[in-house]
């Protein structure tokens, strides 16, 4: 097989990518190692920036977004005596939309048949070759038989664990790490939210947030040591820890529910750079992994799509190489800035193990700061409601 771009996973970053590609009239395939349901089974994060939601105007794929989605001007900190709302609407004039990766995913799904964009499922060891040539190329394997998938460009939109980022050489790229010493505790029921926007709390005895996919069904989160399991969690004490950790307000309009969904997520922030060699080039969780704190991880993946889409167009329509060169520089400089509002926001609503009296107090200053002052209201509704592109 031929192709001028080969888009290895199906996930949202591939599939918009695609999507865009394929508006613009480049070639491509995406090659995906899992099938369908599979991916639309992950469960993954719901607060869109403009730059996500944009795209899928740009693409025409945004009737159910805008048909179920749910457009929010602001959202809340809370330290256990009081609530502080960020209105990213009055500051910026802005707003984020909560409609689940999930529902993202399956749009760009159900529409690749009829736009002509070529997806193939459950493509076994995956494996990258020939980057740093002219001509390289993807070998997998479909339903027991080799293949081959020749390419002008390969781009690497197959999460951390995912062989793309692998094929970059020793010694080329330099990764930053910091693994976070709790994991997200979440649970998703089908009962109505607790308030219409999200409130992230700080409370002595740990983290919680309270969010939503739609009016019916709520996602929450507590943070728990690594060491727990999702077995030491039933249901019901993990609402009675919400209860506590959200305050009073927050626990009187909270309806339980039994769960249809519970998973414990480890935090990390990561970088990898550079985010292209040779002919690859890197989006998404491939290249970088943000805490769920600041709600990044697909509007970044978005953002490397915008950015990866205009270097591959420069390339074909005016054989553009500094466009390809470019690339790598203009995605991480975006990049760069949500990870630091990501570990900011992380460290300001999270209680450490390590931390003692000082730290503490710093975050006492810092919400008294943020509920007082309108400048740092406003630093934080710009980076919530999404840098510019």
């Amino acid at each position: 097989m031929r192709t001028q771009v080969a888009i290895i996973g199906a996930g949202p970053a591939g599939l918009l990518l695609g999507h865009l590609l394929r508006a613009e009239g480049v070639n491509c395939v995406v090659v995906e190692r899992q099938t369908p349901d599979h991916v639309l089974s992950r469960i993954r994060a719901g607060v869109l920036e403009r730059v996500t939601v944009g795209l899928m105007e740009r693409l025409g794929l945004d009737a159910r977004l805008k048909a179920e989605g749910l457009p929010h001007d602001g959202f809340n900190l809370a330290d256990g005596e009081r609530l502080i709302r960020i209105d990213i609407a009055g500051l910026t004039g802005q707003q984020v939309v909560v409609y689940g990766q999930t529902e993202i995913t399956k749009d760009l799904m159900d529409a690749a048949p009829e736009r002509g964009l070529t997806v193939l499922y459950e493509a076994a060891d995956v494996a990258l070759h020939d980057v740093e040539g002219d001509r390289p190329h993807v070998a997998f394997r479909k339903d027991g038989v080799a293949h081959r998938l020749d390419a002008d460009f390969i781009v690497g939109c197959d999460g951390f664990h995912g062989p793309s980022r692998k094929a970059i050489p020793a010694g080329v790229g330099r990764e930053y790490e910091r693994v976070y010493p709790f994991g997200w505790l979440g649970i998703l029921a089908d009962v109505p939210p607790c308030d219409h926007e999200l409130i992230y709390a700080n409370h002595e005895r740990g983290f919680a947030l309270a969010s939503m996919r739609s009016t019916t069904r709520s996602r929450y989160y507590v943070d728990v040591a690594l060491d727990k399991k999702i077995e030491d969690w039933p249901d019901e004490r993990i609402w009675d820890e919400l209860a506590i950790r959200l305050g009073a307000d927050a626990a009187a309009r909270m309806t339980r529910g039994a769960s249809i969904e519970k998973s414990i997520a480890p935090l990390r922030s990561y970088v990898f750079e550079p985010m292209r060699h040779g002919r690859l080039l890197l989006c998404g969780d491939a290249a970088h992994i943000v805490p769920p704190t600041g709600a990044k991880g697909l509007n970044l993946a978005a953002s490397d799509v915008h950015y990866a889409c205009e270097a591959l167009l420069g390339f074909f329509r005016r054989n553009d190489c500094d466009a390809i060169a470019g690339y790598s520089a203009r995605a991480l400089a975006r990049v760069w800035k949500s990870e630091r509002f990501s570990w900011s926001l992380t460290k300001l609503m999270h209680r450490f193990p390590e931390d003692g009296p000082f730290e503490r107090a710093m975050q006492v200053a810092e919400l008294d700061y943020i509920a007082s002052s309108t400048a740092a209201q406003l630093s934080i509704a710009e980076n919530y409601v999404g840098l510019p592109v």
